[in-house]
């Protein structure tokens, strides 16, 4: 297929008016969440008469509230790219506050505490990634206000939105898409897109789901929103032996430990938050950790709190504001997720786990490299599967590659030291790809043109955090393949830890100053003047892909921060 035209100019005109007989919309969207909400926005701006149905209705409770800076450069992409200005404002904490919701929290850092069942936690057993303040800081976004906003955004922009509508009946055939309600309702689109979750109503109507799934990665978990949780920074024991550069409060907090991980993100962290409310969620590997007994959700958590005496210090004012949440195995994957007229994206298609916070960004990466391709559809008339393969091969490569992370991290859990190796090729492959993003991006708004976005789609690594580096996608596969030694039996731990950081200490593409092949540095912390010796070491010494990298990402960031915005 020769690649699309460009976006059209005037977004406000019909991509292709209706003719005699056809669908009264183009593109129907099933789920109003953010992934749902994100691409009805994308569409309706350009043009596209987008037909949105969801369920539910907003506001509601949902969970995915943790940004990283991939996300936020992905958000800054998708608007400048769709001409979506609605869509920035999500990118960071202030933008969110001033235009979005007052309700949001701040996030500074990613935080990991690890600890060991029945025992005290030792203070030099963390980690922590602080946001460098080249970057916007990241949000905890309160999603019920975030996806409702997202929500009507779309609406404002002419997609038609139906709430309470469930879906039972699909029939796709030449001519189009029809739809049928719960209550008899009937809709008829030319495409159709799931972006509904888990219980896709396409994936169920063409059998989508792999069976049994190829994912390596196992746990479920259960979650709530709570008011009275105690910043970990008052309650640890001594006060000051951390030092951590950040306070642990400012940012989404990891407990981690054999077997899994705890995720405290507040939102009342700043000194102007009006949310008290804080998202608490405990998963679990159900073949590693022990049972925990019945009762319920809640009563889990108490008896998990009973085992972690260092962690149920922050847990000791806490009260839920809403039922617990309690999942079964959370890792489902689909054997295809396009076809001739339809698309099932992000969680619709697959789900691996919350660690590392790449819920949104997945989305964000399907709803970019779907967006033009339906609106070209739409023109043409062409709504072939063939159009839509690149979407397939990422969202299988998000999928492959976030297990590859995540099953790698619960293996470092087992370990103290493999885990604190483990933390260090996650750390460097985000921060990484995030500058080479940003470098995209700032091209992109400069130039008015997507050339080099498509360009990327030719990747090497589709899926990965670092898509077109070779040095470091395989340093990721070797770490991957080393947890997996560990996870037979086959590599004792402490051996697999020393092997990764060997890895770290010759990868000539990790600047120097960061420090990450230190055992002793627990900090991912980018200060000014380790920055500044890092862009030295980008000018003199580092490999001419890195260098370009890093000096066009720095540039980028700092004309984004100086550039007016809406």
């Amino acid at each position: 297929m020769t690649d699309p035209t460009p976006l059209p100019h005037r977004p406000d005109q019909a991509v292709r008016p209706a003719g005699a007989g056809e669908p009264d919309h183009d593109v129907a969207i099933l789920g109003a969440g953010i992934a749902g909400s994100l691409l009805a926005c994308v569409l309706a701006r350009n043009g596209v008469r987008v037909l949105l149905l969801d369920a539910g209705t907003h506001p509601r409770f949902a969970v995915g509230e943790s940004t990283i800076p991939y996300t936020s450069v992905l958000l800054k992409l998708v608007a400048e790219r769709y001409q979506v200005p609605e869509i920035r404002h999500l990118a960071s904490f202030h933008a969110l506050r001033q235009h979005v919701t007052d309700s949001g929290g701040l996030k500074r850092n990613f935080g990991f505490v690890y600890h060991r069942q029945g025992r005290p936690q030792r203070p030099e057993e963390i980690n922590q990634f602080v946001i460098p303040k080249l970057l916007h800081h990241e949000s905890h976004l309160f999603r019920q206000d975030v996806d409702a906003y997202l929500t009507n955004v779309a609406v404002r922009y002419g997609a038609t939105l139906h709430q309470h509508v469930r879906i039972e009946d699909i029939d796709i055939d030449g001519a189009g898409v029809h739809l049928g309600g719960a209550r008899g309702e009937e809709f008829h689109a030319r495409y159709l897109v799931d972006c509904s979750g888990f219980r896709s109503p396409v994936a169920a109507k063409f059998g989508l789901r792999e069976e049994p799934s190829r994912l390596r990665h196992h746990s479920r978990s259960l979650f709530t929103h709570m008011i009275g949780v105690q910043p970990f920074d008052d309650v640890m024991t001594p006060r000051g032996a951390y030092r951590n550069p950040s306070p642990w409060h400012h940012g989404t907090l990891h407990h981690v430990f054999d077997g899994g991980w705890l995720w405290v993100i507040p939102f009342d962290n700043h000194p102007e938050s009006k949310n008290p409310l804080c998202s608490v969620g405990l998963t679990l590997d159900p073949r590693r950790f022990g049972d925990l007994g019945g009762g319920g959700p809640e009563a889990e958590f108490d008896a998990f709190l009973r085992r972690f005496p260092d962690i149920a210090r922050q847990f000791r004012t806490a009260q839920t504001v809403r039922p617990w949440v309690s999942t079964g195995r959370l890792q489902y994957s689909s054997t295809r997720t396009v076809g001739d007229r339809f698309c099932i994206t992000s969680h619709a298609a697959g789900f691996i786990d919350a660690l590392f916070s790449r819920g949104l960004t997945n989305t964000l990466e399907v709803v970019n490299a779907l967006g033009y391709r339906l609106i070209e559809a739409c023109k043409d008339d062409d709504f072939s599967a063939a159009r839509f393969r690149f979407v397939e091969d990422l969202e299988q490569g998000l999928v492959d590659a976030n297990d590859d992370m995540v099953h790698g991290a619960f293996v470092g859990f087992r370990d103290y030291q493999l885990w604190n190796a483990t933390f260090r090729t996650w750390a460097i492959s985000t921060v990484l790809g995030t500058f080479m993003l940003e470098g995209v991006y700032d091209r992109l708004r400069r130039t008015g043109s997507d050339r080099e976005l498509r360009d990327l789609e030719h990747a090497k690594y589709v899926g990965s955090p670092f898509p077109t580096h070779a040095g470091c996608n395989e340093m990721l596969q070797r770490t991957s393949a080393t947890c997996q030694e560990v996870d037979r039996g086959e590599l004792d731990a402490a051996v697999a830890a020393g092997r990764i950081f060997d890895d770290l200490a010759s990868a000539e593409f990790i600047p120097p100053p960061l420090g990450l092949a230190q055992r002793e540095n627990k900090f991912f912390h980018a200060t000014p003047p380790r920055m500044a010796r890092s862009m030295r070491w980008a000018m003199t010494s580092a490999p001419g892909d890195m260098r370009d990298i890093l000096l066009g990402a720095v540039r980028g960031f700092a004309r984004d921060k100086v550039a007016p915005h809406g």
